[in-house]
């Protein structure tokens, strides 16, 4: 007969899972609750600040001038259309917003056209420089406006460009194009190697692969790059001032500078400026938003 004593009975796991579970539940909902008050308060001041501004001068652009002028708050005191009458009437802003929209359309059509050629090299060909060209790609950001300015406005005078469109283009250029093809290249590596291998049996070469198949498939990154070449030029003031010397050769940027002078800002026709002014890039917004996520979310994930 066995001496041992009987073992004793182990405790049911579940049960003290179970006892446990309650516990833990109440504590995580305690912290998820005073995490989601604080998580959305942030939000709500974080929207606040951000749309305060682009309120104030929505609103703004509908006032007289006189009642923007005021230290009190109003809102909705007297609003008026006058001044978009005005911009559109008695300045040139007509013409600085053609200017624009050519300058703003050869640097997008232009800027794409490079940028996914030179990311559609880097991605699939292996060249002496390869990678010395993409650390210059990567470089080239880390330089301010402050500093590229003067030896590209030296350049477009020996070209005889100052005050020339094709000027800011090539400018647009040089500031859009490094970055936008650092980061095709990095959306064309998600693209597999076999579909250009596959093309190449058809009897496609290799500009033949890239305009048929490969750049059908990159859309969501050309639609980032279109966005981006297209903001680069539609905003853009430092070199619009130091390159066009001529009212009539201005774009918008450079125009709406002449609303502000030394004493007297004219806030009514800043305003009403800076709202039309954000009409085309929403348009252009609108029509890319589709594709901007996946083309940013691949381009900065690989290589």
């Amino acid at each position: 007969m066995s001496t041992m004593p009987p073992a004793a009975v182990a405790a049911d796991p579940l049960e003290s899972v179970a006892d446990t579970r309650p516990v833990r539940n109440r504590r995580r909902r305690e912290r998820s609750v005073g995490a989601s008050i604080a998580l959305h308060a942030t939000l709500i001041v974080a929207t606040f600040s951000a749309l305060f501004p682009i309120l104030w001068v929505v609103l703004s652009s509908i006032k007289p001038a006189s009642e923007i002028r005021r230290t009190e708050i109003q809102v909705f005191a007297s609003p008026t259309l006058d001044n978009y009458r005005r911009l559109l009437t008695e300045t040139d802003f007509p013409t600085w917003f053609v200017n624009s929209v050519v300058v703003a359309a050869f640097t997008m059509v232009i800027g794409i056209a490079m940028s996914a050629t030179a990311g559609y090299a880097l991605s699939r060909f292996n060249f002496p420089g390869k990678r010395g060209l993409m650390w210059v790609f990567l470089l080239t950001q880390m330089f301010p406006v402050a500093i590229l300015i003067v030896p590209i406005y030296t350049i477009m005078a020996n070209l005889g460009l100052i005050d020339t469109k094709p000027s800011l283009v090539i400018a647009y250029c040089t500031v859009a194009v490094p970055f936008c093809a650092w980061m095709l290249r990095g959306y064309f590596d998600t693209i597999p190697r076999e579909l250009d291998e596959a093309a190449a049996l058809d009897g496609l070469g290799p500009f033949g692969t890239f305009w048929r198949v490969i750049l059908p498939l990159a859309r969501p990154g050309l639609a980032v790059t279109a966005f981006y070449t297209f903001l680069t030029a539609w905003g853009e003031v430092a070199y619009a001032i130091a390159f066009m010397q001529g009212s009539n050769h201005y774009t918008l940027g450079a125009g709406l500078q002449t609303f502000v002078p030394q004493f007297s800002p004219r806030w009514e026709l800043l305003t009403s400026g800076a709202v039309l002014i954000t009409l085309p890039a929403a348009i252009v917004f609108f029509f890319a938003q589709r594709h901007l996520v996946a083309g940013l979310t691949a381009g900065g994930t690989k290589g």
